[in-house]
């Protein structure tokens, strides 16, 4: 075992990325079927920034009734005092200053004024404020929609910036793989968000644009040793793109898997130690799009984006001919007869050769007595 962790380490596999693609497209089109449908029928849940809603801010006394309470306690009695209105799924963060602590209440807006008055009363008096400390702020739903389009124009104008970038760089087809990851990962990601139902924060849409980017840069770093293979193999027709292909992802695979963990490492603390554990609930928004995407980025990178480049480069007539002169070498490598007057391995260690007349074996040796009298003579 540990020497195949040791061939794997030093980038010496021999796995067929490209001739197993159908396992890898099967895979990856069950998952995106299975986050489309969550996205069309449970859709996201989206946070007050974009659905609209009241961020309500209480200090919390000192000499209050949770004073001496932890953050997740305080947290656990805000909800519960929510639950009367209905507004129990509610964002709850607890900031600290010094010694001071204050209640950040995120909750959906409340069609009745004089229910949402009580909602913010609810929520000062369980921390031990007043109704004088406690501030409380109105977002609009129209206000998210804008930031929405605006955020919907910028990844179309991405798009088609690194497609862009990529063409120039490498060709179009590479640009058209990346794109093609690229949208598999944005898909899965929106897809766990539904599936999990984490609310789509700021800090989420910040989250998935570091993806983007993340995966970007780990699809052109193996579209360059792509490249760099196939220019030095197949385009020289000593080998098929798909062969010179799995080559350079056989190479660029455990680099590919060493950034991916040393990324992973501070994402997963995020989400499992400051959010799990400690309670930071607006971590989780952050940390949970940063670690799907990690993941998912990656295995697009390998997975997805080369096999996809590598099947319509195939297609190409001058990778379909050097294909067919492969096949041929290997055809006639495999059943070429034998030379006249050559006798094969097999013979060749059975038989004796003949003697040969005149060879110096049947010659007399030169210090023989033989010699001497011929020399006499």
């Amino acid at each position: 075992m540990s020497g195949r962790l040791s061939r794997v380490y030093r980038g010496d596999t021999e796995v067929d990325f490209v001739g197993k693609r159908r396992i890898w497209f099967a895979v990856s089109a069950a998952i995106v079927l299975i986050c489309i449908l969550s996205l069309a029928t449970k859709g996201l849940n989206y946070g007050i920034e974009f659905a609209g809603g009241v961020s309500i801010q209480a200090p919390i006394a000192v000499d209050g009734p949770v004073g001496d309470a932890s953050d997740a306690e305080i947290a656990t009695d805000i909800r519960a005092a929510l639950g009367e209105f209905g507004a129990e799924q509610a964002q709850i963060q607890i900031a600290s200053s010094g010694d001071e602590r204050t209640a950040v209440v995120q909750t959906k807006e409340v069609s009745d004024p004089e229910r949402q008055a009580l909602v913010v009363a609810a929520v000062g008096e369980t921390v031990g404020a007043s109704v004088e400390e406690t501030d409380s702020s109105r977002i609009g739903s129209k206000w998210g929609a804008e930031i929405t389009r605006k955020a919907v124009r910028a990844l179309v104008i991405f798009l088609l910036v690194v497609f862009a970038f990529i063409s120039w760089r490498f060709e179009w087809k590479m640009a058209f793989a990346a794109i093609v990851a690229l949208v598999h990962d944005l898909t899965i990601t929106a897809g766990v968000y539904s599936i999990v139902g984490f609310e789509v924060t700021p800090s989420s849409v910040i989250a998935i644009l570091t993806i983007l980017g993340y995966s970007l840069y780990d699809t052109v770093v193996v579209f360059d040793k792509v490249e760099e293979t196939t220019v030095a193999l197949a385009s020289s027709g000593r080998m098929t793109y798909q062969d010179s292909a799995n080559i350079a992802l056989n190479q660029v695979f455990m680099r590919s898997l060493n950034t991916s963990l040393s990324t992973l490492l501070p994402i997963s603390a995020l989400l499992f130690i400051g959010a799990g554990f400690l309670g930071a609930e607006t971590l989780k928004d952050l940390a949970l799009a940063l670690l799907v995407g990690t993941l998912i980025g990656t295995y697009s990178s390998i997975f997805v984006a080369t096999p996809v480049l590598s099947v319509w480069k195939e297609h190409e007539p001058r990778y379909k001919n050097i294909r067919e002169k492969v096949l041929q070498r290997a055809r006639a490598t495999e059943g070429r007869p034998a030379l006249a007057g050559v006798a094969s391995p097999e013979t060749a260690s059975t038989s004796s050769p003949k003697p040969v007349t005149g060879t110096p074996a049947s010659r007399p040796r030169a210090g023989s007595k033989k010699a001497k009298r011929r020399k006499k003579r």
